[in-house]
């Protein structure tokens, strides 16, 4: 909406720097985070009167058990404070901003009917898994049906950038739909399952939204793509201005969910952050940077692959603790807001290695 500001530059010529997609990304940061340092006190409140509270799991580390009754339901904050700050900053006739803001709304209801139906409904259950995969499922046909006929990049419709390397693609053909698919469901599911302490998915998510932000950034320079050697996805660059807003509605929800946590994120907002994410490395051609820069949330996945596979297979044999890691770390005796601060760390440090991929070609 404000974009649509700079075309009154002759009558005030400040008004100039809303066309510029850096000064957006700059105003959709602070707008989010400020509307949810605003709205947060009387949406947890508002939450509480619901008595919407955490069940917490009586096998898990004894120290999560004092989190029992916390107000979850969360994700809520971080989903009303993206819509809104992308409504204001993005251009919303771009045709990423509409995809993401569908995949969003899509996952987002997905995510709220599960916790409505464990939390409110009091059905320990959710919603049923053949119902959120179909959601998902839909979710992700629709995106990469979409991007089939209208691809990014009409040259490289069907084919990977190789990271690390000088324009190497591999073109997958048919098989390209599916890892899409892969990628955006995957996404979702893995920071779903990375949202088991206070702080750990909202803080992680940032540093991966900051990755894509600046790969979305220069894929929509055509100089800058061009200098850098990636493939160039006109209009991409308001996908920063969204990614912008995700971060700092991310940081605002942080403040209520840093340990020890006011609130919870619940799978209202966990289902839809890793979607959106997925969804942003398939528009900006940047598919396979997506395990280096949410390596985070690939490593928790895996982590309960193995340990679900190895439980199965060898007969009620255990590689962790406890699955997800991040459980394994805390039932060896780290306290969890050390565990939350070392993933934070290793999420900049994959951040940094994604990055350096622009230039290491």
């Amino acid at each position: 909406m404000l974009y649509y500001a700079h075309y009154l530059r002759d009558l005030f010529s400040p008004l100039n720097v809303f066309q510029y997609i850096t000064f957006r990304a700059g105003g959709a940061v602070i707008t989010s985070f400020l509307l949810s340092l605003a709205i947060g006190p009387w949406l947890i409140a508002k939450l509480r009167t619901y008595k919407i509270g955490q069940v917490q799991r009586t096998d898990g580390p004894q120290t999560h058990l004092a989190k029992q009754g916390t107000t979850t339901m969360g994700g809520l904050l971080i989903f009303l404070t993206l819509v809104v700050t992308t409504a204001l900053w993005a251009r919303m006739d771009n045709r990423f901003i509409l995809l993401l803001l569908f995949v969003t709304v899509v996952l987002a209801f997905t995510g709220w009917l599960d916790d409505y139906t464990k939390l409110v409904r009091k059905n320990p259950k959710g919603a049923s898994s053949t119902f959120k995969f179909t959601l998902q499922m839909l979710a992700a046909i629709v995106v990469v049906g979409y991007l089939a006929a209208y691809p990014p990049n009409d040259s490289f419709a069907t084919s990977l950038s190789i990271p690390y390397t000088k324009e190497l693609f591999v073109n997958l053909g048919f098989l390209y739909a599916a890892l899409a698919m892969v990628a955006i469901i995957g996404s979702s599911n893995a920071v779903n399952l990375t949202d088991g302490l206070d702080g750990l998915a909202a803080g992680s998510i940032v540093f991966t939204a900051l990755t894509f932000a600046i790969l979305a950034y220069s894929s929509g320079n055509v100089k800058l793509a061009s200098y850098l050697k990636i493939i160039y996805v006109d209009g991409a660059g308001e996908i920063a201005v969204f990614l912008a807003a995700l971060i700092g509605s991310c940081l605002g929800f942080l403040w209520y969910n840093a340990y020890p946590a006011e609130v919870f994120m619940g799978d209202t907002s966990s289902l839809f952050l890793g979607g959106a994410i997925g969804t942003a490395a398939i528009c900006v051609k940047q598919e396979l940077l997506l395990p280096v820069a949410g390596g985070i949330f690939l490593l928790e996945t895996v982590s309960v692959i193995l340990q679900m596979g190895s439980f199965k297979l060898r007969n009620k044999k255990r590689v962790f603790l406890m699955a997800p890691i991040h459980h394994h770390f805390e039932l060896k005796g780290i306290a969890e807001s050390k565990v939350t601060v070392r993933f934070w760390i290793a999420g900049i440090m994959l951040m940094l290695i994604a990055l350096s991929s622009l230039k290491i070609r």
